[in-house]
């Protein structure tokens, strides 16, 4: 963050002090929303929790050396009061973003593959200058602009993250910090029925990124996902596509993965080709490193700089495609961090790619938010696990069990159908059952927490 008095920072949130000494005080560390990792010269902002509240911990977030707390009420302590903290977070990134005038700002959203493309994008344009990125899914109105906060005059580049719970919502984040540049990536499935009423109100809510960008920014669509690209009318931003389409600005030819699951293919842009090996599991991140390189590419680099990035990035974020292989052969695939039907679907792809010889193991939970499609939804996973080869379907919990259907509808099948009421009851399942050669992938949204399912089995090989 760039450094700020108190008395600015209640200048722009329009706070008021309260025991604070020296108004001249300066906060030159990160902005904290979690007592343990404040420190000298950082400002606490203290949040209201489901259960905790962070007035609480106050205290002990000024005793580690906070300068301040930006609060609600009145926390015992130095602090800035004010009537909303969510809402002076965003007012104080806003501030920050427009005192960084050599600050360049991308923007990515999507159904899926957010996470995933900020991270390799964020590692291609580590090499023109300082950057600044999310930690893992920091995409909402608090993890947004806690990463704007992270900008100071050093930085070059801040590669942001645009989730939404409804429209308007990235509209709201573009305007905490308005983006030259923007990707999106598709249109699927996540949140119908949840936040959203169907497809339609989705692409409507993605658009809202290019809406915000200006007329000399750049607006990357995906040419393999017709509802992203209606969006080109939305938008006075240049455009540039990315996708395997043939017509597309920038595309993948000869795409091939290995047993692995780690796709290779030709990165072919208006500029040149030059061949990308990802690190990344699954093809399904071919897409995603397209948009990556459409995005660097607007930003000067050239198409051999961009692919050997791309081939040099790593996954950066937990819990997205993470492998392990265990001791005794076995293969884990930790995919549990979030599962919507379009990510269900690769994952699986991926799963009988890397299973190879061996036999694969599907270990699903709930979808959630889906509404009222929840359940022909999951029939749809559990059919195309089966058609992808599973030797075993392992559901877990009772809002899955629709793919039980859906796996016994399928013709010819002649794997495992076994519904489990939680985690433990997975692993004991698993347990009994994998060996030598066999993978295992673990996904569902993340409110099942199925991702201990996979520490698990890495936590059982290694003892």
């Amino acid at each position: 963050m760039i450094p700020l008095s108190l008395a600015q920072i209640a200048g722009i949130t329009g706070a008021t002090l309260d025991r604070v000494p020296d108004a001249g005080a300066l906060v030159s560390g990160p902005v904290v929303i979690d007592s343990r990792e404040a420190a000298p010269g950082t400002l606490f902002a203290a949040l209201p929790g489901e259960r905790v509240d962070g007035h609480d911990f106050a205290a002990a977030a000024v005793a580690a050396g906070a300068v301040a707390v930006l609060a609600s009420r009145p926390p015992g302590g130095p602090a800035l009061i004010v009537p909303d903290v969510a809402a002076a977070l965003a007012s104080l990134a806003r501030a920050v973003a427009d005192r960084l005038p050599l600050l360049t700002i991308a923007a990515i959203t999507g159904s899926s593959g957010k996470t995933t493309t900020k991270d390799l994008l964020a590692q291609i344009v580590e090499r023109l200058g300082p950057t600044v990125a999310p930690v893992g899914s920091f995409n909402n109105e608090l993890g947004h602009p806690l990463t704007v906060l992270r900008a100071d005059e050093r930085t070059r580049y801040l590669i942001l993250e645009l989730g939404a719970r409804g429209r308007g919502h990235i509209a709201q984040l573009c305007a905490i910090a308005p983006p030259r540049l923007g990707a999106v990536l598709n249109v699927g499935r996540a949140h119908v029925g949840g936040y959203f009423a169907d497809q339609a109100e989705v692409a409507q809510a993605k658009g809202e990124l290019v809406e915000a960008l200006p007329a000399d920014g750049v607006a990357a669509l995906n040419a393999d996902d017709p509802e992203v690209l209606k969006m080109s009318s939305r938008t006075a931003a240049r455009l540039i596509t990315f996708g395997q389409a043939s017509q597309a600005d920038v595309r993948a030819a000869d795409v091939t993965v290995d047993a692995e699951g780690r796709p290779s293919f030709t990165l072919i842009t208006p500029t040149g080709a030059a061949p990308v090996r990802l690190n990344l599991r699954g093809e399904h991140n071919v897409s995603n490193a397209l948009a990556a390189a459409a995005l660097a590419g607007a930003l000067g680099m050239a198409p051999a700089q961009v692919a050997e990035a791309l081939s040099a990035a790593v996954a950066r974020s937990r819990r997205r495609m993470e492998v392990t292989r265990l001791a005794d052969g076995v293969t884990v695939i930790n995919d549990a961090y979030n599962a919507n039907p379009e990510s269900m679907r690769a994952a699986l792809t991926a799963l009988a790619t890397m299973a190879g010889g061996g036999r694969a193991f599907a270990v699903l939970g709930q979808m959630a938010e889906l509404g009222g499609n929840s359940d022909a939804w999951h029939e749809e996973i559990g059919a195309f696990a089966a058609r992808m080869g599973v030797s075993a379907l392992i559901v877990v919990g009772a809002a899955a069990t629709p793919m039980l259907a859906g796996a016994k509808s399928q013709p010819g099948w002649q794997g495992e159908l076994l519904p489990v009421p939680d985690g433990p009851a997975a692993v004991a399942a698993l347990s009994d059952r994998i060996g030598p050669g066999d993978a295992v992938l673990v996904k569902a949204s993340r409110a099942v927490g199925l991702w201990t399912v996979a520490d698990a089995l890495v936590s059982e090989a290694a003892r």
